[in-house]
C-alpha cells in the first residue's frame, strides 16, 4: 500500500464514526447506515489521483455521499411502510458506554429513539435537508445538489422538516442517573404489581409504541394514556413476564431493556423517553430484522469495521 493510499484509509478511519451517525440519523437502520458508509468508500477509494486531490474537504464530500445516498434508501423505505404491519420503529442502537464505537453516535441528542420517530414522520427529502443542514452544517448549495432541486426548494424542504420536529416536541434528553431512578423506580413496581406506582410513574401523555413487522408480538396500534398503558404493561408481566426478564442496557444512548428470547416471547429492545419525571414514552422493538446487529449476550451491538482496499 502506497503513503498515499495510507493516508487516504486513515482519513476515512477517522471520519468514519460521522458518517455513520450521519447515515444512521438519515435512515434509522443500522444496515442501511453501514451499508452507506462502505458505499462512500468505494466511491471514494475508486477516484483517480487526480479526483481524490481535487476533495478540498474529504468530510465535507463524504457527507455529501453519504447523504445522496441515504436518499436513495429512504425513498425506498417509503415504499415498503406501505405495506408494513404495524407500526414502524428505527433500528435500536445498543452500546455498551465503554469504549463502544458507536459510543459517539449515540452520544448525539437527535439519535435519541424519541427524536428519530419524529424524522420518520417527514419526508425523504424533508429529512435529508433537515438533517444534513441543522444538525451537521452542509450548505444548502450542496443539499439542493443532493437532492436534486434548487436552494430554494432545498431551503423548503429543510424548513417543513424543522416545523414538523419543532410542533411533534419529543421529550429532550435528560441525564443518566435520572433515568436511572425514574426506571428503577418503575420496573420494581411492574415487579411488584404495584398498579397504583406504575399509573403515577406514566406520564399523562404516555403511549407504548411497538414495532414487530407482523413477525413478533407487540402492540400493532399505539397505546395511549397512563391507565391503558399500565394496563397493557401489567397483561405483558402476566403472560409473558414482560420487562421483568430482562436487563438495562443503553439504548440510543438513553437507559432501555434488552429482553431476550424465552419459549414464550421473542427477543426484542425496549427503549423509553422520560419527561418531567416519568415514562412519557415505550418504544418495544420486535422484528427480528431490526434486532440482527443486537448481541443479546453481550448486551451490545456488533458492528463491522470498514474494509480496507488491497494495494493498486
Amino acid at each position: 500500500m502506497t503513503a498515499a493510499e495510507q493516508t487516504l484509509v486513515a482519513t476515512f478511519t477517522g471520519l468514519r464514526p460521522h458518517l455513520v451517525g450521519v447515515a444512521y440519523r438519515l435512515t434509522g437502520s443500522v444496515a442501511d447506515a453501514e451499508d452507506a458508509v462502505q458505499e462512500a468508500w468505494l466511491r471514494l477509494s475508486g477516484l483517480s489521483a487526480e479526483g481524490r486531490a481535487a476533495i478540498r474537504d474529504p468530510k465535507g464530500w463524504l457527507t455529501t455521499v453519504v447523504g445522496r445516498i441515504c436518499l436513495d434508501r429512504l425513498r425506498s423505505a417509503a415504499v415498503r411502510r406501505e405495506r408494513y404491519v404495524g407500526q414502524w420503529l428505527p433500528e435500536p442502537l445498543v452500546t455498551s458506554g465503554e469504549d463502544d464505537p458507536l459510543d459517539a453516535v449515540v452520544r448525539d441528542d437527535g439519535v435519541r429513539m424519541a427524536a428519530l420517530v419524529v424524522l420518520d414522520r417527514l419526508t425523504p427529502e424533508q429529512r435529508v435537508a433537515f438533517v444534513l443542514h441543522d444538525a451537521f452544517g452542509v450548505p444548502f448549495d450542496e443539499i439542493a445538489d443532493v437532492l436534486g432541486v434548487t436552494t430554494a426548494t432545498a431551503r423548503q424542504h429543510a424548513s417543513r422538516g424543522r416545523r414538523a420536529a419543532a410542533d411533534a416536541d419529543p421529550p429532550p434528553r435528560i441525564a443518566l442517573e435520572e433515568q436511572r431512578e425514574v426506571l428503577e423506580r418503575f420496573l420494581a413496581a411492574l415487579a411488584a404489581g404495584d398498579v397504583g406506582a406504575v399509573v403515577g410513574l406514566l406520564h399523562p401523555d404516555v403511549v407504548v409504541v411497538g414495532d414487530g413487522g407482523g413477525k413478533a408480538k407487540t402492540a400493532i396500534n399505539v397505546v395511549s394514556g397512563a391507565d391503558k398503558v399500565a394496563r397493557f404493561l401489567f397483561g405483558l408481566v402476566r403472560k409473558y413476564g414482560g420487562l421483568n426478564t430482562g436487563r438495562p442496557a443503553l439504548v440510543n444512548g438513553d437507559l432501555g431493556v434488552l429482553i431476550p428470547a424465552t419459549d414464550d416471547v421473542t427477543e426484542r429492545v425496549s427503549a423509553f423517553a422520560v419527561r418531567d419525571g416519568l415514562v412519557v414514552a415505550v418504544y418495544d422493538v420486535s422484528n427480528p430484522d431490526k434486532l440482527a446487529h443486537v448481541d443479546f449476550a453481550a448486551g451490545g451491538v456488533t458492528a463491522s469495521a470498514p474494509d480496507t482496499p488491497p494495494p493498486t
